[in-house]
């Protein structure tokens, strides 16, 4: 479970995050939404301890992650292509992730099999640094290393960005199968409105650091208020 309170953060006068109360159960798939500067990457580097808040206090199942490192060992973001060691090969990197968490080469060689059909091909035996692969094949990187140690919180942000529409839709599967299979609590920012529909159990919408909505989306229920909201078609 995720608890937040009284959380804040302004930049100068600008204010990038208020969120007085949120709780985010175990096994929710949480989209986040809203559009550009609504506060989504700033409230996921709170709760990754990438960014200090102002005020409030994050919870990652009781531990306040500003003042220890256990909730580590159970959590998988990727949020930008920073978080990547771009002078590696993806299976370098991989090895080097495989190594720092105690799994042997072949341990690490299984569990890529996992996201064959999501790398396409097109990561894998490529003899290329990471710094070399397209946007879009970083993001599958980034995408596959959040998910590589089975952590029970996943955090991601906008994943379906640089992936063309064939990817975008295996990792709507791969994601909502991860779920499926391990419970993992997923928290998803992103605008695309439809893929976030779609594998969403629960939509919270943000707008100017302010939660607007915050819904149910079993079967997609949240469709058309969202598409009310931002007067648009998912």
């Amino acid at each position: 479970m995720i608890k937040i309170e009284n959380l804040k953060k302004s930049f100068g006068t600008t204010i990038a995050c208020n969120i007085p109360e949120l709780t985010i159960n175990n096994r929710d798939i949480l989209g986040l939404v809203g559009n550009n500067g609504a506060g989504k990457t700033t409230l996921f580097r709170m709760l990754l301890d990438l960014l200090k808040p102002d005020e409030g206090t994050v919870a990652l199942d009781g531990i306040n992650p500003a003042e220890s490192e256990e909730w580590k060992a159970t959590t998988g973001s990727y949020i930008d292509e920073g978080f990547l060691i771009d002078f590696l090969t993806p299976e370098e990197y991989f090895a080097f992730i495989g190594k720092i968490t105690n799994m042997t080469q072949a341990q690490v060689d299984e569990r890529l099999k996992d996201f064959e059909r999501l790398a396409g091909g097109e990561i894998f035996g490529q003899k290329k640094l990471i710094r070399n692969l397209s946007a879009g094949n970083k993001q599958k990187v980034g995408i596959i290393s959040a998910l590589f140690n089975r952590p029970k919180l996943v955090i991601l942000d906008e994943p379906f960005n640089f992936l063309d529409p064939s990817s975008q839709n295996i990792l709507k599967h791969v994601l909502t199968d991860y779920n499926h299979k391990t419970g993992a609590t997923i928290l998803i920012s992103s605008h695309n409105l439809q893929h976030t529909i779609d594998i969403s159990t629960r939509i919270t919408l943000l707008e100017k650091g302010q939660i607007i909505k915050d819904m149910p989306n079993e079967d997609g229920s949240a469709r058309a208020e969202l598409e009310n909201y931002f007067e648009t078609e998912a």
